[in-house]
């Protein structure tokens, strides 16, 4: 059978790839940037960073308590991340741009819209957000509420230059 593990992501070719990126600023950023991949296997992460690379998806949505079981800061506006695919090779960096802590059903029909899955409906993002919630959860030992806050998130590409923008 076959797996869907995602690779260790490669953070030391991340971080190159960032250097790339601050080399063209006037002032280089001084922090580390966070290095993640969307979703929870390689072909979900693979998936997700085609839709980046390819314009559709401009926001993502994450638990604060998964920030918080991994011992990692919330994103803050402003802030670098390279993201992978699901082999852990960096793709791209991105800049987070907006911010906002809520429910899960405090989704808006333009975040929605703006995460780029599916058919990009309230409706639709609800459900598989709450499937997919549901499935990573109960492996760091926690169930689904519907009161666990989201960190929802918009950011923008800024590097490599041909998709940035």
């Amino acid at each position: 059978m076959a797996t869907d593990q995602p690779g260790d992501l490669d953070r030391t070719a991340a971080l190159a790839v960032h250097r790339e990126y601050a080399a063209t600023l006037p002032a280089p950023p001084t922090e580390e940037p966070a290095v993640e991949r969307f979703g929870d296997g390689a072909a979900l992460a693979d998936e997700l960073i085609g839709l980046v690379l390819a314009g559709t998806k401009r926001a993502t949505a994450a638990l604060v308590v998964d920030f918080l079981d991994d011992g990692q800061p919330l994103p803050r506006i402003g802030g670098l991340w390279v993201a992978c695919d699901g082999s852990g090779a960096p793709r791209c960096v991105l800049r987070t741009t907006e911010l906002r802590l809520g429910p899960l059903r405090s989704v808006d029909d333009a975040f929605a819209w703006d995460e780029g899955e599916d058919d990009r409906t309230r409706e639709s993002w609800l459900r598989e957000h709450e499937r997919y919630f549901r499935r990573t959860l109960p492996a760091r030992g926690r169930a689904f509420s519907e009161d666990l806050e989201v960190v929802f998130e918009r950011f923008r590409v800024v590097w490599p230059p041909e998709v940035a923008g």
